[in-house]
């Protein structure tokens, strides 16, 4: 698997958990979940967008893990 491959997976499954919490739970913006992680809205929309392909922090992916309530394998493993 290719960083690039790597980096859409975790954008998507992001993307998703995020819209799963706000189902559950409530609102969750990307603006939200960057102010809650501790980063700007634009790493956070960079990494749930297919035309951007960043690198992430492990400590990022894991308070964003930690926010949405889910375990960062969730976040690195595709969605069957």
């Amino acid at each position: 698997m290719s960083d690039n491959d790597l980096f859409d997976i975790i954008g998507q499954n992001v993307s998703y958990y995020r819209r799963l919490y706000s189902l559950e739970k409530e609102k969750m913006t990307q603006k939200r979940l960057a102010e809650m992680v501790g980063v700007s809205t634009s790493v956070i929309g960079g990494l749930e967008s297919k035309k951007v392909n960043q690198g992430i922090s492990v400590p990022t992916l894991y308070r964003i893990s930690v926010v949405l309530g889910v375990s960062i394998d969730k976040l690195i493993n595709r969605r069957k």
